[in-house]
């Protein structure tokens, strides 16, 4: 009979130690985790990404919700545990659900440490440490402009560089000197601050923060020298501390984290703690790479293997601010006994700095060029004795002396040295990868063990690797494909699919030699869209290989209900259709009906049990709020009522959504109807803007309100409805037969230039074939739930017929 393991916190650490024990010991234990957080488990590292723009939650996602069910692991996400019954081995959620445990790991990570301060209380003053935090930020850009970051360090300057990215004026408060002062001296500092300056923003050093300006919102921020800043928001980054109040409710001894041995036990019996909760010899971590190590030993631990326990770690810091490579490891600081070999380059922006004492590398900084980071960091380590060869460390050959090759510094590592930090991938996993899965390449390698998945800055040392196993020779260059399932480029992909007839996504992967059997998130809907979009007639849409969202056909709301969103055209209703869905509301006890950005009404948290009922009682078309398809068009009232309007918009608008409505889409796409220039309908910041003028309309395309501003790019002036239509068909479906997936039309036009689209769309002839594809995929389409219903109509009739007579239903 299989153990029962609950597992406190869903976070990088605690997922990762049980990864580590799947490996081991794969059958062992019956895993039950909890998270505070409703996201499965995800890598809190590259937040800043997310927030700068570059990545969206699901690329952020370590180990997605089929994970855990392929593992069979019970997740419960969004449930705090608040209380541990050691004696009876109990744990209990402030919700009331309880679970039964054998052993028990807690990884209830850290806490964002919050200032004092009179005012922190005020509404806009945020830390910045998860998804939510990441949410309010870029909310908050989109009605203010004012943003203040306390905290010169990593995560101050990372949600300061995310807030430049989101157009905030940015002002970051430092009680130092000088920036970074934990991970760099005063001259990389000084670097990067000019380069930051470069990017926009401003720097208040030594300032130490007094108040928070404002009333109920704040309005901006005092400093103890009486000189003031305004703000809209402020963010918090001044550290954390391990978050230890339950294990200290629980009677596990605490001191400032909770205080573990080598093995990671605490002093309860069965209860084990691993990441920056944990307190181990005294010190606790805050970086991936001791938090993985730690979750190594544990998983020996729980599966029964002999190992000489954690031995703590020797931290570095390497990772990439704000477009900036940065690397520190051990005592960097000019102390008295040691020397300094120094490099410093203001043309090209490199500075290296390695610290000596008694012969051995005891520290290093580096700025712009970090590339011998982990070479350095193992001599660190290991107390390598360099005398002799001091200025060759840092020269290399150069200084003389008889250097070592990148593989033949690869090949002193022991196995159990760690490459890749981000993802606590040891060198003795990737040389396996290599020798018992025939990984050839980094791509492979990264697709195999997340070796340079995350920030890529050990891609050098996995190269080494792979030529040091296999000689140069044996090393697969392989160009980046649509994922890392595969080399094979979007418009490659095409154009198998179109030379060589393949009709299912099985098909496409299995010809064309994916790596990976089952493909994954990003390549399954991927294909699923092109096999349609190509294939219209012939391919059966594969619900499977949608996101969660279409599959439901209502957006996934953090506590597990759903957000439903029926079409309303043009944002015109009528009062049959306003009581209808207010009766709907009531009958399902929605708890919030909220107007859309998009001139709709959103009833948000419908149980999913409910969605084919709500969806049948309202009797509406889909407002496909959740998938990758024409979700609105905007429009103001026009000539209808405005007294400045040229044209009906709005009757421009609802022809437009009739017209498109269930069309599929590479990425999202949004329309606007505008009645004149004054552009209410903001035209102009969507992917397809209809602007009135005398006589005609403009046709805008590429344009984005969302994280990333763009304005559109004017495509040409048309004079009829008719021309509008027909024009609007040629462009999406040109834009669905040339972008990307998951390429939003104001990035597709920026990559090809609406130069290059117009001219493909001049020809009358050319718009007419475009329209006549587009006006196929539409005639096949049908909306979902109307299928959805009609099952549940005969699942409902011949459970009535069963019960009634059972030889009618054989008949």
């Amino acid at each position: 009979m299989r153990k029962k393991l609950v597992l406190i916190g869903n976070g990088m650490a605690g997922v990762n130690a049980i990864e580590q024990l799947l490996k081991l010991a794969p059958h062992d234990y019956e895993i039950t985790v909890f998270g505070s957080e409703p996201h499965p488990n995800y890598n809190r590292i590259l937040l800043s990404s997310v927030l700068a723009g570059d990545a969206d939650i699901q690329d952020i996602v370590i180990n997605d919700w089929d994970w855990y069910k392929d593992n069979g692991i019970t997740l419960h996400a969004g449930q705090t545990v608040n209380h541990i019954d050691t004696q009876r081995k109990i744990v209990k959620t402030s919700s009331g659900m309880t679970a039964e445990y054998d052993d028990l790991i807690l990884a209830t990570g850290s806490l964002p440490f919050m200032l004092p301060l009179p005012g922190a209380d005020k509404e806009g003053v945020i830390a910045f440490r998860d998804i939510k935090d990441c949410q309010t930020m870029l909310e908050a850009s989109k009605t203010y402009k004012k943003a203040v970051v306390i905290g010169g360090g990593l995560l101050g300057l990372e949600a300061a560089r995310g807030l430049r990215n989101l157009n905030m004026d940015v002002s970051v408060v430092h009680i130092f000197k000088y920036l970074m002062e934990r991970q760099l001296d005063e001259t990389a500092s000084r670097m990067l601050q000019s380069e930051l300056e470069a990017q926009g923003m401003r720097f208040l050093l030594e300032k130490n923060t007094d108040s928070i300006l404002g009333k109920k919102r704040v309005t901006g921020v005092r400093f103890k020298d009486g000189s003031e800043v305004e703000a809209d928001l402020v963010v918090m980054a001044v550290g954390i501390r391990p978050n230890v109040a339950l294990a200290k409710e629980s009677g596990v001894e605490v001191h400032r984290g909770i205080v573990v041995n080598d093995y990671m036990e605490t002093n309860i019996p069965n209860v084990y703690a691993v990441g920056e909760c944990a307190e181990h010899r005294g010190v606790a971590y805050g970086l991936v790479a001791p938090l993985y190590e730690q979750g190594a030993e544990l998983a020996k631990r729980l599966a029964g293997v002999a190992s000489q326990g954690y031995q703590g770690s020797v931290v570095s810091t390497k990772l990439k601010v704000s477009g900036v490579n940065v690397f520190s490891a051990g005592q960097f600081s000019d102390e008295p006994g040691t020397r300094s070999v120094r490099v410093q380059d203001d043309f090209e922006g490199i500075y290296k700095k390695v610290v000596i004492k008694d012969g051995k590398v005891i520290g290093s900084v580096l700025f712009g060029d970090t590339s011998d980071g982990s070479k350095l960091f193992a001599m660190i380590r290991n107390g390598e004795d360099v005398t002799g060869r001091e200025k060759q460390v840092l020269l290399g050959d150069s200084a003389g002396g008889n250097g070592k090759s990148g593989t033949d510094y690869v090949a002193s590592l022991p196995d159990s040295e760690i490459i890749c930090g981000c993802n606590g991938v040891s060198k003795g996993t990737i040389i396996n990868a290599i020798q018992e899965k025939g990984c050839s390449s980094v791509n492979e390698i990264k697709a195999c063990t997340k070796a340079s998945g995350s920030c890529g800055g050990c891609k050098p040392l996995v190269a080494d690797l792979l030529t040091l196993t296999l000689g140069a020779d044996g090393v697969k260059t392989i160009k980046e494909g649509i994922c890392g399932c595969t080399e094979h480029s979007r418009d490659e992909i095409v154009a198998a699919i179109r030379s060589m007839h393949l009709m299912t996504t099985k098909e496409v992967m299995n010809v064309l030699e994916w790596k990976t059997e089952e493909g994954c998130s990003k390549c399954r809907p991927a294909l699923n869209y092109y096999l349609g979009m190509i294939w219209p007639e012939e391919h059966e849409d594969e619900r499977e290989s949608r996101f969660v969202n279409e599959r439901n056909h209502a957006n996934i709301q953090k506590d597990g209900t759903y957000s439903v969103v029926p079409r309303i055209y043009g944002g015109v209703t009528s009062p049959q259709e306003l009581k209808r869905i207010a009766e709907v509301a009531e009958k399902y006890e929605v708890p919030m009906v909220k107007f859309t950005g998009g001139q709709r009404l959103d009833l948000l948290g419908v149980k999913k049990e409910d969605l084919p009922k709500v969806w049948a009682d309202l009797d509406m078309p889909s407002g496909y709020a959740y998938g990758k398809a024409l979700r609105t068009v905007k429009t103001c009232v026009g000539s209808t009522f405005c007294r400045f309007g040229t044209q009906d918009s709005i009757g421009m608008g609802i022809k437009l959504e009739k017209k498109f409505e269930r069309l599929n889409t590479p990425a999202k796409v949004k329309l606007a109807v505008s009645g004149c220039p004054r552009n209410c309908a903001e035209s102009s910041i969507k992917d397809f803007g209809v602007i009135a003028i005398d006589g005609g309309w403009e046709l805008h395309v590429g344009g984005n309100g969302g994280v990333k501003v763009r304005a559109t790019d004017l495509l040409c002036k048309v004079k009829t409805e008719e021309e509008v239509l027909e024009w609007a068909g040629a462009f999406l479906q040109y834009y669905r037969e040339q972008a990307k997936w998951n390429e939003r039309t104001s990035e597709w036009v920026e990559r090809v230039g609406v130069v290059s689209i117009a001219a493909a769309l001049e020809k009358k002839e050319d718009r007419e074939a475009l329209v006549a594809r587009i006006e196929k995929t539409l005639s096949l389409t049908t909306d979902p739930w109307k299928e959805i219903i009609e099952k549940d109509k005969l699942r409902a009739t011949f459970e009535e017929l069963q019960a009634k007579d059972m030889t009618a239903v054989q008949h």
